[in-house]
């Protein structure tokens, strides 16, 4: 059976992005440091390479609009997986006549979520958009959060969880300590 799980590195201050949707430090992207090569030579090896199989295992994304037009869809697959934005709008020009792999679900999260994991099949749902994530939660329809926490305060930014409906209890489920990063895996309670 499929788990929809939000993934997302996090600043210990709760920003995933600073205010101009950058990932933070002078590059732009501190938060995302620790899933690259830890030399220069290959692939990304120990957890990295391991949260890599990971999302290269999952059967489908599902992301907010925002997140998802950043990203400019993409380039149309995440990876050869299809795309599900949940929208009260239409789709912008590339995604809807250049994107085959992406649908835009107009009728709620519990929709888009419904047709992610009818396309995952047995395989994850990977989510991806603060927004997208909260209203989510706030469906019950997010089983999983992993969070890989950067050792770094942004200060000032785009939080994960800046509006939730109530106090919602995770259990954690896998710890991974790092010095680049302390991924943590949380299973949402019902």
């Amino acid at each position: 059976m499929s788990a929809s799980v939000l993934d997302m590195s996090m600043s210990v201050d709760g920003y995933i992005a600073d205010p101009n949707d950058f990932l933070g430090g002078d590059d732009g992207e501190r938060l995302h440091k620790w899933a690259g090569p830890q030399d220069e030579s290959g692939p990304p090896s120990g957890p990295a390479a391991h949260f890599q199989d990971e999302w290269n295992t999952a059967g489908a994304v599902l992301a907010g609009r925002r997140t998802a037009e950043l990203m400019d869809h993409w380039g149309g697959d995440h990876g050869g997986l299809p795309i599900f934005v949940p929208s009260h709008r239409p789709p912008g020009p590339a995604a809807r006549w250049g994107y085959p792999l992406v649908t835009y679900v107009t009728d709620g999260i519990e929709s888009a979520m419904a047709q992610a994991k009818a396309a995952a099949g047995d395989k994850d749902v990977q989510v991806r958009g603060a927004y997208t994530a909260q209203r989510a939660l706030e469906a019950g329809v997010l089983d999983e959060v992993q969070i890989h926490q950067i050792p770094v305060l942004l200060g000032d930014g785009r939080r994960l969880f800046d509006v939730l409906p109530s106090q919602i209890e995770l259990e954690i489920i896998r710890m991974i300590d790092t010095p680049e990063a302390t991924h943590i895996r949380y299973r949402v309670l019902r």
